[in-house]
């Protein structure tokens, strides 16, 4: 019996605080910031028009610091037992997208890049009660014969790609992984223009090329 009645007393406060939030929209914003669909103003700079540098004054030293140019999966494998590349997987800062013309694995220094390119990303932006961000990576390391499937389809594709040697990844600028209900369209653009600032940063810090590809909505990254 005195089940029943807390029961019957539980759905009743229920019913009258969600009422409360429904024609509360300050009162919900401040309680479920999750649940925000408020446009906030972040006031954060656009550094995406920084990123800017191009393939031919960088591919020399990308192909000199990478790996020799796998043909298949057995190179692949091959460059794998050596050492010369590591494995990415999704982890508690970043996800590795299903990828189609290339592979999760890097040089173990680009793993090293993509860490502390997520580690600083998700300080920062926690820092604007945006917790639990992670970036999503949607390209790695291309064989030879994924560059001729990809030209195909992708004019802006390259010959002289870092994808091929091991040393370069794409960061999605569109997608992000964030602990809220709804991102707005302010959290979006604050997402990518944070994630451009930490890009620019450590490329400040000679640690990166970088560029701002637009057609592909990602952000291409060469580890130095």
């Amino acid at each position: 019996m005195r089940l029943s009645v807390f029961l019957k007393v539980f759905f009743v406060v229920i019913i009258f605080a969600a009422i409360f939030l429904i024609f509360n929209k300050k009162a919900r914003n401040q309680l479920f910031p999750y649940f925000s669909t408020r446009c906030l103003e972040y006031k954060q700079k656009d550094f995406s028009r920084k990123l800017n540098d191009r393939i031919i004054n960088y591919s020399a030293e990308a192909k000199r610091k990478g790996i020799i140019v796998c043909k298949d999966d057995k190179d692949l494998r091959n460059r794998v037992s050596e050492g010369k590349l590591v494995k990415v997987k999704s982890g508690n800062r970043y996800i590795v997208e299903r990828m189609t013309y290339s592979s999760p694995y890097i040089t173990k220094e680009s793993k090293s890049l993509l860490e502390e390119i997520a580690r600083r990303f998700r300080e920062r932006v926690s820092q604007k009660g945006l917790n639990g961000a992670r970036i999503i990576v949607t390209s790695m390391t291309r064989k030879s014969e994924n560059l001729r499937s990809l030209m195909r389809n992708n004019r802006n594709s390259s010959e002289n790609s870092p994808h091929l040697y091991g040393n370069a990844f794409d960061i999605t600028y569109k997608r992000f992984i964030v602990h809220k209900w709804i991102l707005t369209n302010c959290d979006k653009k604050y997402l990518k223009d944070a994630l451009g600032e930490v890009i620019w940063q450590l490329r400040e810090e000679k640690k990166c090329f970088a560029t701002y590809e637009r057609m592909q909505n990602c952000y291409h990254v060469v580890a130095r």
